[in-house]
């Protein structure tokens, strides 16, 4: 049997898991939000037109194939300042999609990566605990890390100045921001919100960025509710103080009575005010950092 009769042969038997070494489960970001975090708070949704900007979706070269992103950038970018943006655990939908363009229409070149994307769509899921199961857990770290690279990477080819590098993230990806930038010390400025602090390691998901904290050499923002249920207050404050064991110049930024999710304008957890406050506290913590 030669290599396609085999491929051919184990197609048949495995039809949902036999993607080749060269593709992935997502090949394309859609359109909407997740479903489930249905319904949509439509009337706080903030749209962002694409005027004046690139947007669209682009393929990002990786390791074992290409990552489907989000990119907004201002026409004719070059040697423009360069922000990823991690998605929650809903993927690069719209709202994700928005922020890039609110990004791009100050000047930078956003990019939006959908990590998930060897794992399944997670706009598919109408059940967060079926998502976890399915797609968030199995998400790889050090694959995260590879693929945010590779983004760089792309980034650096079209358009963008890497020696200006941001990142900011939520929820999930608010974690990520401060595992990244325990990977990447030329990453020049980032902010996470409300990205969980400490946890329970797995085999895929190691470490948390309480443990990292020597490793993060970057200035990083993080902002946080005090009335979050998923991330006690109690790791914002252990957190707080190994940065400031470290000499760190990182800062943290809670908010009182705010619980999760409080800058995502299309969810009920949207808190107007927060979202405006972190969203300018953001711009200049990367303004101060050469961002």
């Amino acid at each position: 049997m030669n290599q396609s009769q085999l491929e051919s042969e184990l197609s048949s038997l495995h039809p949902v898991e036999t993607f080749n070494r060269r593709s992935f489960l997502v090949t394309s970001l859609g359109v909407g939000f997740a479903l489930a975090t249905q319904p949509i708070a439509a009337q706080s949704v903030i749209t962002t037109d694409s005027e004046g900007m690139i947007a669209g979706e682009i393929k990002v070269p990786v390791a074992d194939g290409e990552m489907v992103a989000y990119r907004a950038a201002p026409v004719n970018a070059k040697n423009t300042s360069v922000v990823l943006v991690v998605s929650e655990i809903f993927g690069a939908h719209e709202y994700i999609r928005d922020v890039c363009r609110r990004f791009a229409k100050l000047g930078y070149i956003a990019i939006a990566p959908e990590l998930f994307a060897r794992y399944g769509d997670p706009r598919s899921y109408t059940s967060i605990p079926d998502l976890f199961a399915n797609v968030v857990s199995k998400a790889d770290d050090a694959v995260v890390m590879s693929d945010l690279d590779a983004c760089v990477a792309w980034a650096g080819k079209n358009g963008g100045d890497t020696a200006k590098l941001a990142i900011t993230g939520f929820c999930w990806g608010g974690r990520i921001t401060w595992l990244y930038t325990a990977h990447n010390p030329k990453v020049a400025a980032a902010v996470a919100w409300y990205g969980k602090l400490d946890g329970n390691p797995t085999k895929l998901q190691p470490a948390y960025p309480i443990d990292l904290v020597a490793k993060i050499k970057t200035p990083v923002l993080g902002l946080y509710g005090a009335a979050d249920q998923g991330i006690p207050l109690s790791d914002v404050d252990a957190m707080r103080q190994a940065l400031e064991k470290q000499g760190s110049k990182s800062q943290i930024h809670v908010y009182d009575g705010v619980g999760h999710a409080f800058h995502a304008d299309y969810r009920p957890s949207y808190r107007k005010t927060e979202a405006i406050d972190g969203w300018q506290r953001l711009l200049a913590w990367f303004k101060n950092n050469g961002v």
